[in-house]
């Protein structure tokens, strides 16, 4: 006799204890939270969209169960990256046992590795640069400013890259989430390969920097649409994968509306992160929930949930299974 079981099934009949507990909690919780009428804001760190977090990502943000994302720059540019020069990306499994001398040859190729994955400059950085480019020309000609990732939504809305996609644009969130208009925010997004590139051309005087929103506006905008997003059901979930700025930055808008524009605010309605960072040091990728209980970024009424684990392997089997898009099968 057939056996048929969700994704989410799966977890319920295997994970009991552990690390593995906390991933099933937070998924069930993920789903409460999206059933009751919440919205979810996912905040990614790390080099996710060159792991390919698109896969996953582009259907949670297409079917609504995603509703703002914060990322670092990398992670913005790194999606339309992977869709313009998927085949030239290459594998680097043994990259554990490499020599220095065997990494300067990967330079010397005109490739540029994240853990056992390389980006290659010509077919990824240097086919985006000119386009992108022309975008910020024209605004500055038109007097407008626009924020990091609208540059990155009116290319995408465009015909500009279709001939020059190798990569699945199913599998591309941002041009998911450029379909949609989702809010997005991307602190400190200078410390990106076009963030460095945006700045060297500003600094040759080609473009002026005043055509690039900044963080501060950043933050403004996103006070909006946290007031927005947090209106009924249990208000906007806050899903963290890694740490640093992408995370730190949005979960401070609640502690800002409340004192700094003197307003009322909702609570964050749920939290989970997924680091394997230690909680050592002052560490704010390692920081425990409770922590943010003292800053009042959540409460002691917020389902809470870290994961300790490894995100690439966590975060696309948590979207699979609030998805529930795949029946596993067996007799």
């Amino acid at each position: 006799m057939k056996k048929e079981t969700t994704m989410l099934g799966l977890f319920q009949t295997l994970f009991h204890n552990f690390n593995a507990r906390a991933f099933k909690d937070a998924t069930l919780a993920f789903k409460k939270h999206l059933d009751d009428g919440g919205k979810m804001l996912v905040a990614m760190g790390g080099a996710m969209s060159s792991a390919q977090i698109g896969i996953t990502l582009a259907p949670m943000i297409k079917e609504g169960k995603i509703h703002a994302i914060s990322c670092t720059g990398a992670n913005l540019e790194e999606s339309v990256f992977r869709l313009v020069a998927h085949n030239s990306y290459k594998d680097y499994p043994d990259y554990r046992y490499f020599t220095k001398e065997d990494d300067e040859k990967i330079l010397n190729k005109g490739e540029r590795r994240v853990t056992d994955t390389s980006i290659p400059e010509e077919e990824a950085f240097r086919v985006v640069e000119p386009i992108i480019l022309k975008r910020w020309k024209e605004a500055e000609k038109n007097g407008e400013r626009f924020f990091p990732h609208e540059y990155f939504y009116q290319i995408l809305l465009s015909d500009e890259l279709k001939d020059k996609y190798e990569g699945n644009p199913e599998h591309c969130w941002l041009l998911e989430a450029a379909k949609k208009n989702l809010p997005i925010v991307v602190p400190g997004w200078e410390d990106s390969t076009l963030g460095n590139i945006f700045a060297g051309y500003c600094k040759a005087g080609e473009v002026s920097p005043t055509v690039m929103k900044t963080g501060v506006e950043y933050m403004m905008y996103l006070y909006d649409k946290y007031t927005e997003l947090s209106e009924g059901g249990p208000g906007l979930g806050f899903y963290q994968i890694g740490g640093g700025i992408s995370g730190d930055f949005p979960i401070c808008v609640v502690p800002s509306i409340k004192y700094d524009l003197k307003k009322e605010v909702r609570p964050w309605g749920y939290f989970c992160q997924i680091s394997d960072s230690t909680t050592s040091y002052g560490s704010y990728s390692g920081a425990t929930p409770n922590e943010k209980i003292t800053w009042d970024k959540l409460t002691k009424h917020t389902p809470m949930f870290v994961i300790e684990s490894d995100a690439t392997i966590v975060v696309p089997l948590m979207f699979e299974a609030i998805l529930d898009r795949y029946v596993l099968s067996g007799k």
